[in-house]
């Protein structure tokens, strides 16, 4: 069948059901905008609006369920049902104020600085080993005044930073030569040793992942992924087989009900959150696991409460919206690299990797898939570092994407001009 006949036949449908036609085309032109990352300097398109949209979005929903998941705690713990819900609003809102900020900061700058932002962030870590407040056994937090600083996330941000940059002065030796595979684990590994020292094993796997993700996208060789891969799984098993707390978080992930009032309580109590949600939900504000039944309702487990009061409707919608965003910084970065911008590219590549891993990571822990790490997620846990940190990471994706479409405008007006001025000295010649 030739193109003609396809048209005729597609002339043909669009008569006889005209209104299915526009219906199709209009949801068509919907999700080519959603996915849309070219520019479009006629509509006046200099960045990519989808960003803000699913992040607003996300907001909103994170806000809602921590309103929900939060009083009963907040009540008792502060005579304030609003507590939380107060200071997860003032997080967003300090969130969008840096955000203004930091899509001023052209991407240049953050290549350039790589090396200071990483010393920053050990910096940080080593800091809050040493004055930092322990909660439940873990040391991650610096306080400064009003202000709780998880040091952990700023830290993801900075090597992620480093590494994208890194790969782009050192790639063809990273591709060649085992030392420059090398050099970005030692740097990795002095972070995992600060991290292990919190204890903080979920941030190490979430670097660990996207490391190797980052790796594999500069054209590490295969041998050299296998031993990482190899050592990576070997150092995590010596890790939680030497450590009790976490081999009783592996023992209770295996078979929860077999201590539910134990190691395995919180674990057992997501589960019931998620078994009472069934399709649609006990309607919001309905979850009894909430209640102070189930622990951390509003931080590690928010999604077990949205999964009660929202069910399997809205458990999907908040993994669709984290895909669309990390799909959409994968497709970023693969752009990114076309326009031989490596370090925008590596750069998106990372925050997408570890978007997906650490949501995934979050629904699956409170799910049952995979043990429970205390890793929150992305824009809809409760917590100001993490919601600052994932909004940064956000705004930066909009500032390559930005770039990226101001640099394909200048050349498109450049051979405009460029053109103009060979048809003008063409008419001078005529004459």
């Amino acid at each position: 069948m030739n193109t003609s006949s396809v048209t005729v036949e597609n002339t043909e449908q669009q008569m006889k059901f005209p209104l299915l036609s526009v219906f199709s085309t209009s949801i068509g032109t919907s999700v080519l905008k959603v996915f849309d990352t070219e520019p479009t300097p006629q509509s006046g398109m200099v960045f990519d609006r989808s960003f803000v949209v699913i992040a607003l979005v996300m907001y909103t929903i994170g806000l809602i369920m921590v309103a929900s998941s939060s009083m009963p705690v907040a009540e008792r713990l502060f005579n304030n049902p609003f507590h939380f819900v107060i200071r997860h609003t003032i997080y967003i809102v300090l969130s969008l104020g840096i955000a203004g900020v930091a899509l001023q900061i052209p991407m240049a700058w953050w290549q350039k600085n790589s090396g200071y932002l990483l010393i920053f962030g050990i910096f940080l870590l080593v800091t809050v080993l040493l004055i930092g407040r322990s909660v439940n056994g873990s040391t991650r937090w610096i306080v400064l005044g009003p202000i709780t600083v998880q040091a952990a996330e700023p830290a993801k941000l900075f090597f992620f930073c480093y590494l994208a940059a890194y790969l782009v002065r050192r790639r063809d030796q990273v591709m060649e030569d085992w030392k420059g595979f090398a050099k970005p684990l030692v740097v990795f590994a002095v972070l995992a040793g600060l991290l292990l020292r919190q204890p903080d094993l979920g941030t190490i796997i979430v670097m660990f992942v996207t490391t190797f993700g980052l790796l594999f996208l500069a054209g590490a060789k295969l041998w050299q992924f296998i031993s990482l891969a190899s050592v990576g799984v070997l150092l995590l098993s010596l890790l939680a087989i030497f450590e009790p707390y976490r081999w009783r978080r592996i023992t209770s992930f295996l078979d929860p009900w077999q201590d539910p009032f134990g190691s395995g309580y919180q674990l057992t109590q997501s589960l019931m959150a998620y078994g009472r949600g069934e399709v649609f939900g006990q309607g919001l504000g309905n979850s009894i696991q909430k209640l102070e039944y189930l622990p951390e309702a509003h931080t590690d487990f928010v999604m077990a409460v949205l999964a009660e009061e929202l069910g399997f409707i809205g458990i999907a919608l908040i993994l669709i919206l984290s895909m669309v965003l990390v799909f959409k910084a994968l497709m970023l970065g693969k752009k990114a690299l076309a326009k031989e911008k490596f370090f925008e590219a590596f750069f998106a590549y990372a925050i997408g990797i570890w978007i997906c891993f650490q949501a995934a990571v979050n629904v699956g822990a409170s799910a049952g898939i995979v043990p429970t790490k205390g890793l929150t997620m992305p824009l809809i846990s409760y917590g100001g570092s993490s919601m600052i940190i994932m909004t940064l990471a956000v705004v930066i994706l909009i500032r390559i994407d930005h770039e990226l479409r101001m640099q394909s405008i200048q050349a498109t007006s450049s051979k405009r001009k460029t053109r103009k001025l060979r048809e003008k000295s063409r008419g001078d010649n005529d004459k």
